[in-house]
């Protein structure tokens, strides 16, 4: 997949909702490959801090797999918290890391969620 690619697939991501604040493509070891913050929307991170952060995810996510054969896969992550909501979405190779303002009801994030699936199914 190259780069230009993961470009057009967060630009779409982050059209999704206008309550979308950040979206980005990480790599297993979450690294990020791309990533957008919405136009309009300030990080509540620095740079450094969102870089760990993605590392954290990835990491999180090679623990959960010792419960795959139990449990199943895990489909998606859903984080609420007080000033942000936070999605990661697997896909085979990468996670879509996401975030989005706090309000939004149960319904419509699992509208996103399942366009981000879409959009993302080949990475």
């Amino acid at each position: 997949m190259v780069k230009q690619n993961l470009l057009e697939i967060a630009e779409k991501i982050i059209t999704l909702d206008s309550n979308m604040r950040f979206a980005s493509i990480i790599d297993l070891n979450g690294n990020i490959l791309e990533g957008i913050m919405n136009e309009g929307k300030t990080s509540l991170e620095s740079q450094k801090q969102e870089e760990y952060f993605c590392k954290q995810v990835a990491k999180r996510r090679k623990m959960r797999k010792e419960f795959d054969r139990q449990l199943g896969k895990v489909r998606y992550v859903h984080v609420e918290r007080e000033k942000v909501t936070q999605l990661a979405i697997y896909t085979k190779r990468k996670i879509i890391f996401v975030t989005l303002e706090p309000e939004l009801s149960i319904q419509r994030k699992m509208k996103i969620v399942n366009s981000i699936k879409r959009i993302s199914a080949n990475i």
